[in-house]
């Protein structure tokens, strides 16, 4: 079965939206899954989608960014796809994982984002280091050490870790380190 999937960012791209559906009915598409919602926010029915798809089945996207918003995301969805033993087929990227170049095509177009973030990270790696040797670059301030004493106070209090984390607006891990340390103190 060929199924459509078509998503755009927000209500006033309707038009938009309606292209995709359109576009993904003539080609073929059975059934069309679409949704109005930001690719960072949760996408219900894209997780139906991924629920419903069965072994056989080609799930079709107009452009790859409609279905994943990062290469990892891609290569999440890909995943789950290939382990149902579904394809998918890119329309403006002529890519279908059902073909030996298709799949090609997808982990070449995967690869060369891939060593692009990597690139970039070694490049802001030695940005950092240079900075560093020029005595420009200081790191960030620790901003949970900084609230030590207030985590302490509001433990005495009786407050749990979680309810100090969201009063001073740090995460509980940090205070949870903060009371460890200050545990080691008292035991040396």
């Amino acid at each position: 079965m060929l199924i459509g999937y078509a998503r755009t960012s927000t209500l006033e791209q309707e038009a938009g939206l309606e292209a995709q559906i359109r576009d993904l009915q003539a080609l073929g598409c059975e059934k069309v899954i679409s949704e109005q919602t930001s690719s960072v926010g949760p996408r219900r029915a894209l997780e139906g989608l991924l629920e419903f798809a069965r072994t056989g089945d080609t799930i079709v996207v107009t452009k790859l960014d409609r279905l994943a918003r990062s290469v990892p995301h891609m290569w999440e969805i890909m995943s789950r796809l290939q382990e149902k033993g579904v394809d998918l087929r890119i329309i403006n990227m002529g890519v279908d994982t059902s073909t030996p170049t298709g799949k090609l095509m997808l982990n070449v177009l995967g690869g060369v984002a891939q060593f692009e973030r990597e690139m970039m990270l070694e490049r802001q790696r030695e940005g950092i280091a240079k900075a560093k040797a020029d005595g420009k670059y200081k790191g960030r301030k620790p901003t949970a050490r900084a609230k030590a004493e207030d985590v302490m106070s509001l433990k005495n209090e009786g407050l749990s870790m979680g309810q100090i984390a969201q009063r001073l607006g740090i995460g509980k891990g940090s205070v949870h380190r903060i009371i460890s340390e200050a545990k080691l103190q008292l035991n040396n």
